[in-house]
């Protein structure tokens, strides 16, 4: 049982769970209407970057696993942007610039999720685009309540908002944020999901918001063009994946950190943590010591493996994983905590059918409300996930053109027999491995259900925001005194954050329990979610 009594959702005919309430309901409509996972994921997906567009929007990019009933791998689709054909490093060098904006229209790369939606719609799903979108176009046109979530990003973001004439008009009607509870409608943005039921991705890519777009971006000094949208497209990729403790644990490759989240996962199953108990300070700081030596790959490798060469075998690998964890003293902390930043600005969901296809689906602005920059008549918020690339020379993930940034985003899921078994991902930038990696070790190490491995308490090593780069461990309220000392007695500067911070990520899960049909599912308290089902 969950710390706030909440049980699991348990069913058997389908399930959506994400971070907001009116997409899990939308996506479990579909479900409901005859349709399967993936297409309740793009309905859910779709709702989500109308209701929660501080965390995600048309305007960015998305990563999917695919599973599929009977196949005994998921299948990986790459739906995520690459920078403008006149991205050069040498044009942002002769601006003064020694890194990448992180706000406005030079931290906006090609948005990639509509393309991803239809994508996976066309290879997996059964409903047609029109369908999965109508109950987005219909929050845009009608409003919705805003959340307790969104209420607070828009009073944090109202500043980076008004710098932006058209997302003002969107986001600061009246001249201020609307607070909780107060209805927000976006007819442009509704007018726009219109246009892509009828003619498709053609018209986002090809049509006339892609000149819109392009048009907008000349008008704020951008690089993007026309054709760097044209000639946007979705991939399928081979997902790379592990064994913990029986299972087989599949992520994302690069250019995404799922390497990490791989890596993680072997170092910490040459421990016993079942034995040292969840949540003690013994079993946190071999956790967090494993992830301190397995990030430091991140700098030195991660990029566009179209441009450079990842050694993905080498960092997935059990060698590799034991080479680490002979590095690690379980009494005493021996290596800096990274100070990484983590925003926490992503949508994670899972959806799992009748028939056993499944799907973790994880899409993102980066920052909250992304680049701060609305295309004006469309409602579209871009992304400023070209904020990632950096400018110094040779760097795996130096800016160049038609490139695709390195990304914190990772869907999972845990495959038993080969069937899926555990469904999850998590918002949080760089924490997400970490997160991912408490969530698994909760259900499978100490046998939570996944909404009891959801709501429990939260550690992170190293910064929580861009603003918030502390080179500590920050455990959220819950956790007692004791692991405090624990931590701090080997070596661990530690400081608290609030019970179910946001911060600390929108973790989301459907454990599929094969013998019985059972789905059980769950959803973070720190978002605004819910899994439904039935």
């Amino acid at each position: 049982m969950s710390r706030t009594g909440r049980p699991a959702t348990r069913c058997r005919n389908g399930v959506v769970a994400s971070p907001h309430y009116l997409a899990s309901l939308a996506g479990a409509r579909m479900l409901l209407d005859g349709g399967n996972a993936i297409d309740a994921a793009v309905a859910a997906n779709a709702v989500l970057t109308v209701v929660y567009p501080h965390n995600c929007s048309i305007g960015g990019d998305a990563f999917w696993l695919i599973a599929l009933a009977g196949e005994a791998a998921p299948r990986a689709l790459n739906g995520s942007g690459r920078s403008a054909a006149r991205a050069r490093l040498e044009w942002f060098q002769q601006q003064g610039l020694a890194t990448l904006p992180r706000r406005g229209i030079l931290s906006v790369s090609v948005p990639g999720t509509v393309a991803s939606w239809a994508e996976a719609l066309e290879r997996c799903g059964t409903l047609p685009l029109e369908r999965v979108l109508a109950p987005a176009i219909a929050y845009a046109y009608d409003g919705f309540p805003v959340s307790p979530s969104l209420a607070t990003a828009l009073e944090a973001g109202a500043e980076l908002l008004a710098e932006n004439a058209a997302a003002a008009a969107v986001f600061l009607p009246n001249g201020r944020p609307p607070r909780l509870g107060e209805v927000l409608r976006q007819p442009d943005l509704g007018r726009t999901l219109e246009a892509i039921a009828r003619g498709g991705p053609g018209e986002f890519y090809h049509g006339g918001i892609a000149r819109a777009i392009a048009a907008a971006s000349r008008e704020l000094g951008g690089l993007l063009e026309e054709g760097d949208l044209a000639e946007h497209r979705s991939d399928w990729v081979e997902p790379i994946s592990t064994t913990y403790r029986g299972l087989r644990v599949f992520s994302f490759p690069p250019p995404t950190q799922g390497v990490l989240a791989i890596g993680l996962l072997n170092v910490l199953e040459g421990f016993n943590l079942a034995t040292l108990g969840q949540g003690s300070a013994e079993a946190i700081h071999l956790m967090v010591e494993a992830k301190k030596l397995v990030y430091r790959a991140r700098e030195r490798y991660l990029g566009d493996p179209s441009h450079v060469d990842v050694p993905v075998a080498r960092l997935t690998s059990k060698a590799y994983a034991e080479e680490l964890r002979r590095r690690i003293d379980p009494e005493r902390a021996q290596f800096p905590v990274d100070v990484l930043e983590s925003p926490g600005d992503t949508i994670s969901l899972c959806a799992v059918d009748r028939w056993g296809n499944a799907v973790s689906l994880i899409q993102s602005l980066y920052s909250s409300f992304g680049s701060g920059v609305v295309v004006p008549g469309t409602g579209i918020l871009l992304q400023n996930r070209g904020a990632c690339f950096t400018l110094t020379p040779g760097h795996p993930n130096c800016i160049a053109p038609r490139k695709r940034p390195f990304h914190t985003l990772i869907p999972a899921m845990a495959f038993q027999r080969e069937r899926p078994w555990l469904v999850y991902g998590t918002m949080g930038g760089s924490l997400q491995p970490q997160v991912q990696a408490q969530v698994v070790t909760n259900v499978v190490d100490y046998g939570m259900d996944v909404q009891a491995a959801l709501e429990a308490p939260r550690w992170s090593a190293g910064g929580l925001s861009h603003d918030d780069c502390s080179p500590v461990v920050f455990l959220e309220a819950p956790f007692p005194e004791r692991v405090v000392a624990g931590l701090e007695r080997r070596g661990h500067s530690v400081e608290r954050v609030p019970a179910w911070s946001e911060a600390l990520g929108h973790a989301h899960a459907i454990r599929l329990h094969q013998d019985s049909g059972v789905l059980e599912a769950g959803a973070d308290p720190r978002s605004d979610g819910a899994a439904i089902g039935w």
